[in-house]
């Protein structure tokens, strides 16, 4: 490591008065051009902050930094598994209206509704929203919340057709691509991070780990075209955890899901409008309370993700988000009435995802360690 070269200093010699340098930069003291004058704080926006003499300009709002990157871990595995339950609730509600597209409908109202009680009582939402406003990010990292409507209309459509089984394990692989690709372009907030031999093995140990706990069932019509659909929703996921993460970065979590249900919710009225969800009889809706639960659950799975990519990138929150999923899917098979019971196939499939966060994640702490070493710093 080489030092930076300092001039010699000048020979000593006797001291000639002269202007103080510092107090030349300063310019005129506002203290001393007003008798008696002192500083004070002023709130945004009013004049005592713009100019004013004797008044400090209030300093910018403080935004917390990302979690270690094992607590946002966590986090997003706890998300995962409010994600199992998601799926099941809106899965039941779409049975029972005799429309999957309405389950959809109410899962981003209730969400939306959520946000707007948000705006009213967290002031780390407003604050974020007009920071947003302030640095004004570019328009397409506001898109985000489309991946996140796109893969719950496709779940709609295509699971009928290729089974559950098939949908995830394309859905998880499309993820762990577009995840590996993000990350590799930096498009997350913790920015780029390299295409190791670590990383690629983990999101493959996590498409392993799916096809092990979807053994043993139902399998529908293998269409290429609609496997590959699944797929891009997966890529559409990633994408939608790296778009809300930087929107969060840049403003707050509390923004990021705001945006997040702003953007998903238009467009899932709209497909499910086009799809004539809103046209003929009207549905006969259940009473059953906890089938009209996955708003607040989306707001949960979207605000894990946002934590979990800042810390980790897309690929590890993918893969943990997918663990607590198999977790959530074991406890929902176990506890509930006429339930499968625990499969120790769906049990084995978590472990391994959880074993595919660990591995994927190692190569960025050794090269972390020897950047360390060497003065340098990396992130991720």
């Amino acid at each position: 490591m080489t030092g930076t070269p300092v001039a010699p200093e000048p020979a000593a010699g006797p001291a000639v008065p002269g202007p103080d340098p510092s107090a030349a930069s300063a310019g005129p003291d506002p203290a001393a051009a007003v008798p008696g004058a002192e500083a004070v704080a002023a709130a945004p926006g009013s004049a005592a902050a713009v100019g004013v003499p004797g008044v400090v300009p209030p300093a910018p709002p403080r935004r917390r930094g990302p979690l270690p990157v094992w607590a946002a871990l966590a986090v997003v595995t706890l998300a995962g598994v409010a994600s199992a339950a998601q799926g099941a609730t809106n899965g039941e509600l779409g049975v029972r209206v005799g429309e999957p597209t309405l389950a959809a409908v109410v899962n981003n109202l209730g969400g939306t509704l959520l946000v707007v009680v948000g705006l009213a009582v967290l002031p780390s939402m407003r604050a974020g929203l007009a920071e947003l406003r302030r640095t004004r990010p570019p328009w397409w990292s506001y898109l985000g919340g489309l991946g996140g409507a796109a893969i719950v209309v496709l779940g709609a459509y295509v699971v009928p057709v290729l089974g559950v089984a098939v949908f995830t394990i394309a859905q998880v692989a499309g993820s762990s691509l577009g995840g590996l690709a993000v990350d590799r372009v930096g498009l997350a907030p913790v920015g780029r991070l390299a295409l190791t031999g670590p990383r690629v093995a983990g999101g493959l140990l996590g498409v392993a780990a799916v096809t092990l706990a979807q053994l043993g069932q139902p399998i529908g019509d293998l269409a290429v075209g609609l496997v590959l659909l699944a797929v891009a929703g997966g890529v559409g996921v990633a994408l939608q955890s790296a778009l809300n993460g930087r929107i969060s970065a840049a403003g707050s979590a509390a923004a990021g899901v705001a945006v997040n249900f702003a953007v998903s919710t238009p467009a899932v009225l709209l497909v499910a409008a086009l799809a004539g969800a809103f046209t003929g009889p009207a549905p006969a809706w259940p009473d059953a309370w906890y089938l009209y639960t996955s708003g607040a659950l989306g707001v949960a799975i979207v605000a894990g993700l946002v934590i979990g990519v800042r810390s980790a990138g897309v690929l590890r929150t993918g893969l943990a988000l997918v663990a607590g999923q198999l977790g959530g899917a074991l406890l929902l098979d176990a506890l509930l009435p006429g339930g499968p019971g625990a499969r120790p196939a769906v049990l084995a499939g978590a472990a391994l995802t959880l074993v595919a966060v660990v591995v994927a994640g190692r190569r960025n702490r050794v090269a972390a360690a020897g950047a360390e070493r060497a003065g340098g710093r990396l992130v991720g």
